[in-house]
Formats: structure tokens, C-alpha cells, sequence
């Protein structure tokens, strides 16, 4: 009994998590969205707008529940459920320090990896099932969009899983830490307990993964339909896309989704290829930062500083670049994502083989 006690608690802790996260996300992309183009931003509720996504939430919960006459019922309603449990559950495997992850798992890169690519199906769901055909277009092109960019994404993700020889997110967090006894060894650093931080994460213990994180990094931006791969939601073609129909709190759901995804696909990139929750304060002699900045407190405070500092990244990246053509699209991922990803792979091999040997 005890045992699902634990398990529900931490499933409200999570959900709780990434609602807070989703209400604090909204209201610093407007505020970042307000800078990048010289504007204030909300300003009216509450100092500075910090109640203005509160408000919003209050007003989207109370709104009616429409389903279009023509829409699939079924489809429509369990739609938004399947978009955001599929990106909840990949939290389940996450990692916040070394002894601090909700289920660790020995295959969590392949479980995580998994379970986020079933939002596609929830969005093709949603758009088949408004009977709409901006919902339609919306739906098929995420779905072509997903697909396409989860091969650069999982190659790139190989790439730092055979540099660390384990499926394990806990073990892969390890390997980046002070302990680590192969890492920096092409530098000549044996001692990596006397250096550690930022040098014993992937991107420096093996620099072609900083290319592989590059191709990780863009090809999450299309996972999580951000500018500038936002075309399944291209508000001046598709209306708003596959949501087009979803009004009051399925909507939240798929709002709510976007934004843990943001998170979600952030944080697997800092356990990959960024140190996970280790410290990025080296050893300096007997100045031993690295040792002082480790615990399960510092832990989550690294992890979480390092998914916030890319999820700022992410919204940079949505108010500064233009939305891609679908032919782009496509040509990005297929012509020069998925090459690169595989030459990371080869050179993985290469690295693990004759330097790490």
C-alpha cells in the first residue's frame, strides 16, 4: 500500500511541477517576446503582470466545453489527455540528482525516448478528430514534422549513450560528475576527482557531442512544434492548427503539454550531454568547488538552472527566427541534421574505441 502512496504522491508533485512551471513559462515568454521587440509586456494585473497568466488560467477553466456537431467525440475528448499524459509520463525517468529520480530505469533514454513520440498521435487525434480542416493540415504536418525530426534527435542521442556505455539517465548523470575516471583522459587529466564541473560533462569529455547537443537542441525544437518549426500551429495559415476546435480546459491540457515538453525535452539534453545535475564549478587545487557544489540540493538546483537557461534559449530562439517553409523543413532534417547525427554516431564509436579504451 505503501508503495502506491509514494507513486501517487509523486505524480501530484510532478503535475504540480508542470503546471507552476507552465504558469511561470507563459508569463517570461511574454515578458522575453516584450523585451526581444521593445515592449513592457503585461502590466495591468498584478506588479509587473505576474498574476496576468493566473488570470488567464481562471477564465480558460471556467470556459464551456465545445464539441463541434461533425467532430469524432471520442477522438476529440481523449485527444488533449493523450498529448499531455504521454509528455507527463516522460518525466517519470528523469533524473533532478543522483538519488533523486522518481523510477530509475536501466533503459530511461529508450523509455523517455518512447513514450514523448506518442504526442503525435495524440495530435493527429485532436486534428482528424475536430472535423476541421485547418485542425486536418495542422495534425498531418505535425505528425510528418515529429517523425522526421526524431531520427537526427535519437542519433544524437546515441551518440552520447555510446560515449557513456549506458541506457541508465541516472548512470549517464554519474559519468559527468567528479568520479568519473575516463573523463578528460584526452586531455591528460587522469585525476578527474582533482577537476571535475563543467569539464566532465559529455561536451567536453568528447567535443563532437557539443555538434551532437547542437542537432539535439534544433531537433527538439521541432518535437515541441516552437518557432521556427511552429508550422503545425502557423497562426496566419492553420488558424491556430490541430487545436483550432479545443476551447476551456482542454486546451489547457494542450497548452499545458507545450510547455512541460519545453521543459522535458531541455532537461534530457542537460542529462545527456551537460553535466546532468552535476556542479559546473571545477576543483581548483584545494579550492574544491566542485566537491562543496554536489548534494541532492545543489543537484536540483543545477538541473533545474541548466533546463531554464535552455528553455530561455528555446523562446529566444521563437521571437528572433522566422517560421520555415515546409520544403525547409524537411530539407533541414533530411539533408543536413541526419548526415551530421550519423557522423556524430560514427565518431562515438571512433572515440570510445581508440581514445577511451
Amino acid at each position: 500500500m505503501n508503495f502506491y502512496i509514494i507513486n501517487i504522491v509523486i505524480a501530484l508533485l510532478l503535475f504540480s511541477f508542470t503546471a507552476v512551471f507552465a504558469l511561470f513559462g507563459v508569463y517570461a515568454e511574454r515578458k522575453v517576446s516584450a523585451f526581444i521587440q521593445d515592449r513592457l509586456g503585461p502590466m495591468e494585473t498584478g506588479r509587473f503582470g505576474v498574476l496576468q497568466t493566473a488570470a488567464d488560467i481562471l477564465k480558460i477553466i471556467q470556459k464551456e466545453l465545445i464539441t463541434p456537431a461533425a467532430a469524432d467525440k471520442i477522438l476529440f475528448a481523449l485527444a488533449p489527455l493523450v498529448i499531455f499524459i504521454s509528455v507527463f509520463m516522460g518525466f517519470a525517468s528523469m533524473p533532478w540528482a543522483a538519488d533523486l529520480v522518481p523510477a530509475a530505469l536501466n533503459v530511461g533514454v529508450f523509455y523517455v525516448f518512447a513514450i514523448i513520440s506518442v504526442e503525435a498521435v495524440g495530435i493527429l487525434m485532436a486534428g482528424w478528430g475536430s472535423n476541421n480542416k485547418y485542425s486536418l493540415l495542422g495534425g498531418l504536418r505535425s505528425v510528418a514534422q515529429v517523425v522526421s525530426y526524431e531520427i537526427p534527435a535519437g542519433i544524437a542521442m546515441i551518440s552520447a549513450v555510446m560515449i557513456a556505455q549506458s541506457l541508465n539517465l541516472t548512470d549517464i548523470g554519474l559519468r559527468q560528475g567528479t568520479a568519473s575516471p575516463e573523463a578528460l583522459k584526452f586531455l591528460g587529466i587522469w585525476d578527474v576527482s582533482a577537476v571535475g564541473g563543467f569539464l566532465s560533462w559529455h561536451i567536453f569529455q568528447a567535443p563532437h557531442l557539443l555538434l551532437a547537443y547542437v542537432i539535439f537542441f534544433i531537433a527538439s525544437l521541432a518535437e515541441c512544434n516552437r518557432a521556427p518549426f511552429d508550422i503545425p500551429e502557423a497562426e496566419s495559415e492553420l488558424v491556430a492548427g490541430f487545436h483550432t476546435e479545443y476551447t476551456g480546459l482542454r486546451f489547457a491540457f494542450i497548452f499545458l503539454a507545450e510547455y512541460s515538453m519545453m521543459f522535458l525535452v531541455g532537461m534530457i539534453g542537460v542529462v545527456l550531454f551537460l553535466g546532468a545535475w552535476n556542479s559546473p564549478l571545477p576543483n581548483i587545487g584545494s579550492l574544491r568547488l566542485a566537491d562543496w557544489t554536489n548534494g541532492t540540493f545543489w543537484g536540483i538546483f543545477w538541473t533545474f538552472g541548466k533546463v531554464l537557461l535552455v528553455v530561455a534559449v528555446q523562446m529566444w530562439m521563437r521571437w528572433t527566427l522566422p517560421r520555415l517553409r515546409m520544403d525547409q523543413l524537411m530539407g533541414l532534417c533530411w539533408k543536413v541534421l541526419t548526415p551530421l547525427s550519423f557522423l556524430c554516431m560514427l565518431i562515438s564509436a571512433l572515440w570510445r574505441l581508440l581514445v577511451m579504451s
